[in-house]
């Protein structure tokens, strides 16, 4: 598009030369042709001068524009190089870092490779001296009986926060008992009554003893440990459950819940023993929130629209300790959920309880399905995940299970481990908790009150107070006359837990 000042330029020079023959022709008195052949001839002259004046003014533009651009081009190399140069060096420093770190992880990973091998090395080792001692030592003296001491309690106040189990001593070899002389048949009426009981009780009088228990608070829990291997770091607790009679013997859980079940009563029991866990769990979260404590529930109170009401009515009461506390169900349980136990189930998983699977008979899992169904934890007898023919007979090798179940979220724990071989052999299987008698036996609650007054009793604790000098004298009168009195009978165990709480 010609620009405005061209058309202005043009015209002046169309004006310049128009007058230049107009003043020939009228001044001069040149003739008409000769005043426009001059007058052309100027506006001609015109046209080149501007024309080459213009070329000469967009050559040096050109110039100026081209020396403009060698410059920032100039300028831009040198910003490159100086970014090349950053970046040459940012490079080296990643390169040096990486290969330190490098460095690093491999004298980390060597070291504990090394304390591995030394840890199976010690486990071996031990092994073998146990089965040495087992088979040289000399058969000792028959001692006379005595009566067994109860195992010790669980100080539930005075534990540390992460308490590792050191492995017990090496028993000595059992005397070897002299042949003795084979029984007299008995006649088949005495075997089968030997057969309808327990402990020296039939079924009638066991259901009427578990009747009793319930009805008078004598259903008590005992904790065993679950500990992380190889450490044996104390990690979760499972509750154990037991039943005392009117003389205070002990019925474990495998003696009567068949009954319970059959009567009815085991909803009670799993809501008693549900209402233990979480006492005990609040007890173990003052010193450590990362312990656990596992609840065993029965396939019965599960799909009993009642029982199962009053559990879960329970649960969400003390729904903040869901991270803690683990449902434990056994694996038949799980095959044979029917609808009503699979909406219970999602509904307990919902308000986020997570469960456990024990009682397993075969490896046979659905790793998948339990992780959707809430399984968190599964549980394996050490004998079955050892025993070489369930290789042949699962799905998966017992040394893949506990990597087939991570990928999932699910640990493997391994149950009822009675010896050192057995830990060394788990540790292959790559099993990261371990739980049986090797570590800790199933032992009862200690009474909350007595590591606070160091097993001092009651008498002691009041003559130290009315030994006070701020006491008045009627004070230290009646302090006296109390640890003169006879001791009042203390309570302990799960009754004093339950009346704290």
């Amino acid at each position: 598009m010609i620009r405005i000042s061209t058309i202005f330029i043009a015209i002046c020079m169309v004006l310049v030369a128009a007058s230049l023959g107009l003043v020939l022709y009228s001044v001069a008195g040149i003739s008409g042709t000769e005043s426009a052949i001059v007058a052309l001839t100027a506006l001609t002259f015109l046209i080149l001068y501007n024309a080459v004046s213009m070329r000469l003014r967009d050559r040096s533009d050109v110039g100026g524009q081209i020396a403009d651009l060698s410059r920032g081009t100039a300028d831009l190399a040198r910003q490159v190089a100086e970014f090349g140069r950053r970046l040459a060096a940012i490079e080296g420093r990643i390169a040096s870092s990486n290969s330190t770190n490098a460095d690093r992880i491999q004298s980390v990973v060597g070291e504990i490779n090394e304390l591995g091998g030394l840890v199976r090395q010690l486990a071996t080792t031990v092994s073998t001296h146990e089965d040495l001692l087992a088979g040289n030592a000399p058969t000792p003296a028959p001692a006379p009986t005595a009566r067994p001491e109860p195992e010790a309690p669980i100080d539930l106040i005075a534990m540390p926060e992460e308490r590792p189990v050191a492995p017990p001593p090496i028993p000595a070899a059992p005397p070897r008992p002299a042949p003795a002389a084979p029984p007299r048949p008995a006649p088949a009426v005495q075997t089968a009554h030997a057969a309808q009981t327990v402990n020296g009780r039939n079924q009638t009088q066991l259901l009427a003893t578990l009747r009793n228990a319930i009805d008078e608070n004598r259903i008590d829990i005992f904790l065993q440990p679950m500990v992380t291997l190889p450490q044996r770091k104390v990690r979760f607790y499972e509750a154990v459950t037991r039943a005392r009679d009117e003389r205070d013997q002990l019925l474990a859980a495998e003696e009567f819940i068949s009954i319970a079940e059959a009567s009815g009563l085991i909803g009670r029991i799993d809501n008693m023993v549900m209402l233990r866990c979480v006492q005990v769990l609040r007890r173990l979260m003052v010193r450590n929130k990362d312990v656990g404590v596992f609840c065993n529930v029965a396939a019965s109170t599960l799909g009993n629209s009642t029982s199962f009401a009053q559990c879960l009515d329970f649960l969400e009461a003390n729904r903040a300790l869901a991270p803690s506390l683990v449902l434990e169900f056994k694996q038949a349980t799980f095959r044979n959920l029917g609808p009503a136990e699979t909406e219970n189930l999602a509904a307990l998983a919902q308000r986020g309880f997570r469960f456990s699977m024990d009682h397993v008979t075969d490896l046979r899992i659905e790793p998948r399905e339990l992780a959707d169904r809430g399984v968190r934890f599964i549980k394996v007898p050490a004998s079955l995940l050892l025993d070489p023919r369930q290789a042949s007979t699962s799905d998966i090798h017992p040394s893949d299970l506990s990597d087939l179940l991570g990928r999932f979220g699910i640990d493997l724990i391994a149950e009822r481990i009675e010896g050192e071989r057995a830990v060394v052999d788990l540790l292959d299987y790559d099993v990261r908790f371990g739980q049986g008698f090797l570590f800790a036996p199933p032992r009862p609650l200690r009474p909350e009150g007595a590591s606070a007054t160091g097993g001092a009793s009651p008498n002691q604790a009041q003559d130290i107070q009315g030994s006070n000098g701020s006491a008045s004298p009627s004070q230290g009168t009646t302090s006296g006359a109390t640890s003169a009195a006879p001791p009042a009978q203390r309570i302990t165990g799960n009754a004093a837990l339950a009346r704290r709480i």
